[in-house]
């Protein structure tokens, strides 16, 4: 028993204890930070990939004729979706089947506001909005009134899964951060016709 005691005393006395207490008590704070801010790069990230997705889409329908926005749905308007969808899947990002989604209008009195809306694996909505006929007034005056421009719109939501809820809980028992978020970016392009 003498013998044990003494032992316990030297492996107390000899400081590598208290390092090994010190490295538990800090790895969880390192995991959380680590995992934070690989998650944020991420949703960074993706934010970037729909921003230029938004942006060729607002490109693509303020090239294309108004003249089909009495159809139902225009084919301007699932052009701009096919190439949303196109653009996510060749960023290696999920389009929740939204190239196949359909056209839903927004409001009764303008065929010019479409929405497509899909259901992300993850949870939440992947919605994707493209208003044709989006008003703006221009810093231009002419005669000291403003210009107002006709535009294309593009608007992204798309639901980020963060993956932090997993590790929070290491950090604060039970705390938690919620799963998705989402991520909103829009698109604003003169139209030309």
């Amino acid at each position: 028993m003498r013998a044990s005691l003494q032992r316990l005393r030297s492996v107390l006395s000899d400081g590598s204890g208290s390092q090994i207490v010190e490295f538990a008590v800090t790895l969880p704070l390192m995991l959380v930070l680590v995992v934070g801010i690989f998650d944020f790069g991420n949703a960074f990230n993706l934010k970037q990939k729909l921003t230029n997705g938004a942006r060729e889409a607002a490109r693509l329908g303020a090239s294309e004729s108004t003249s089909d926005l009495t159809d139902s749905p225009p084919n301007s308007v699932l052009a701009i979706r096919d190439l949303v969808s196109n653009y996510m899947l060749t960023s290696k990002i999920n389009d929740c089947g939204i190239g196949t989604a359909a056209a839903t209008p927004v409001g009764a009195s303008t065929p010019w506001k479409w929405t497509f809306t899909a259901t992300c694996p993850n949870g939440g909505s992947f919605v994707l909005t493209v208003d044709r006929g989006n008003v703006f007034v221009s810093s231009v005056t002419t005669g000291g009134n403003s210009i107002k421009v006709i535009s294309t719109n593009v608007s992204i939501s798309y639901p980020y899964s963060w993956q932090f809820n997993r590790v929070i809980g290491l950090l604060v028992s039970g705390a938690s951060y919620p799963a998705t978020t989402a991520i909103v970016v829009n698109s604003t392009m003169a139209n030309e016709s």
